[in-house]
């Protein structure tokens, strides 16, 4: 069994540390900053980094990378077609690699960076996405399209329900206020809401979420249901009659939100 834990970076990051006591191997996900993986280390004595799995090239998911594989000699994983700093294994999607003695299925999910992936691991249900699906929310289209964002989170939301949501950023919080805008009409996100305001209260992260948590309050996966659909259409004016095009409204309300 891989416990997870979280190691907190920059002002919202979260560097998502995979642990597997049997072997005292672990691995990173995302390390933007190489100072707390080794400070975990330093506080491990032991322990062997062995695997580092970046989603996408964006510096607070890389910056840590060069300097951890140095010291550690740890082998890293990335998009094939992003650069990705000391990158040994290159990947596209549809792969499948071990970490920890365990298979990660690789989902390519471009929209944020065109060559975004996430790692999914079945067994234990885990899934590592970058900012491609946030909780409550999902990552801005700084590369890819509407439509090409709006396909990798209908390929995440059909994961088992039950798989936990491993995100980059404590963005929660302020995608809920959103998705209440959206859809005030939601009890499941006003629940979440009040939850997650007195979670963040006392210091308490709001992650992981789970795909069935996000298809009942994140309006970015909800993009056919009516009241999600009148909401758009009253703030654009404009009648629709697509999910897609739900989702490039929604997308766009929300970078000015």
């Amino acid at each position: 069994m891989i416990q997870t834990d979280a190691l907190p970076a920059f002002n919202d990051n979260y560097l998502w540390l995979l642990q597997d006591a049997d072997s005292r191997r672990c691995a990173v996900v995302d390390p933007g900053d190489a100072a707390p993986v080794l400070a975990w280390l330093q506080a491990h004595p032991g322990w062997q980094l062995s695997d580092i799995l970046v989603t996408h090239h964006h510096f607070d998911h890389v910056g840590g990378v060069a300097e951890l594989k140095q010291l550690t000699g740890a082998r890293v994983y990335g998009p094939a077609t992003e650069k990705i700093p000391e990158r040994d294994i290159g990947l596209a999607g549809d792969e499948t690699i071990k970490v920890l003695g365990l298979d990660f299925q690789v989902i390519a999910v471009p929209g944020h960076t065109l060559g975004h992936i996430a790692y999914y691991q079945a067994e234990q249900g885990l899934l590592f996405c970058g900012d491609t699906l946030f909780a409550a929310g999902c990552g801005r289209l700084f590369e890819g399209t509407p439509q090409q964002m709006h396909a990798s989170l209908q390929r995440l939301a059909a994961l088992p329900e039950a798989t936990q949501v491993y995100c980059t950023h404590e963005y929660t919080l302020s995608n809920l206020r959103f998705a209440h805008a959206v859809e005030p009409g939601n009890p499941q996100v006003e629940a979440r809401l009040q939850q997650v305001s007195a979670w963040r209260e006392t210091g308490r992260i709001s992650l992981p979420s789970t795909i069935a948590l996000e298809k009942a309050s994140n309006p970015f996966l909800r993009t056919a249901e009516p009241e999600v659909v009148a909401s758009a259409e009253r703030n654009d004016g404009t009648r629709y009659d697509d999910a897609q095009d739900v989702f490039a409204s929604l997308r766009a309300w929300k970078d000015r939100f």
